[in-house]
C-alpha cells in the first residue's frame, strides 16, 4: 500500500457555522461526546483521526471538507461560509502623541517649588507623623496565647 491511496467511505456530515473551527468543538456539535472535557480527553488519548492521520491537538483548526474518524465512523465538516481568521483577543494599543502642554513644559526652565509638599519631596525628608497613631497601635497589640503561641483576634 502506498501513502496516497484513496478510499471511498461513507461519512456523516457535520454542518458548522464558521470556519476554521477547533476539533474538540466539532465533536461537541456532532453530539459525539457529552462535553468539551470528554472531547479533549478523547483527542489526547488518540481516539480521533483527521484526514486519515491520528490527531492529538485538541484545538486543531478544521476547514470545509476535512474528514474526522471517531469510534470507527467517519464525519465530514461542511461549511458554506468563507474562511475567517479570529481577531486577536487583545488589540494592540497605539501610543498617544504627547500633548503640546507636555512638550512646552520640557522646553521651559523649571520654576522653584513654593508649597510645603513639593519642598519636602525635593529635600528628601518625610513629613513628621503624629505620635497618636503609634500609641493607639501599641495599645491594640494582640497578646499571644501561651499554650499555642497564636495571637488573639479582636473584632
Amino acid at each position: 500500500m502506498s501513502e496516497h491511496e484513496e478510499y471511498e467511505v461513507e461519512a456523516l456530515a457535520i454542518e458548522v457555522s464558521a470556519q476554521p473551527i477547533e476539533l474538540y468543538k466539532v465533536l461537541k456539535i456532532a453530539n459525539l461526546v457529552s462535553g468539551g472535557g470528554e472531547a479533549k480527553f478523547a483527542i489526547a488519548e488518540g481516539y480521533v483521526g483527521v484526514n486519515g492521520e491520528l490527531e492529538q491537538r485538541k484545538r486543531r483548526k478544521l476547514y470545509d471538507g476535512d474528514v474526522i474518524e471517531f469510534n470507527q465512523e467517519y464525519y465530514v465538516v461542511i461549511c458554506d461560509q468563507p474562511v475567517t481568521e479570529p481577531a486577536e483577543a487583545k488589540p494592540k494599543k497605539e501610543k498617544k502623541p504627547e500633548s503640546p502642554k507636555a512638550s512646552s513644559q520640557q522646553s521651559e526652565p523649571k520654576k522653584a517649588n513654593t508649597n510645603k509638599a513639593s519642598a519636602q519631596k525635593a529635600s528628601g525628608k518625610k513629613p513628621a507623623k503624629p505620635a497618636k497613631k503609634k500609641a493607639a497601635k501599641a495599645e491594640q497589640k494582640p497578646t499571644r496565647d501561651q499554650n499555642t503561641g497564636r495571637r488573639s483576634i479582636s473584632f
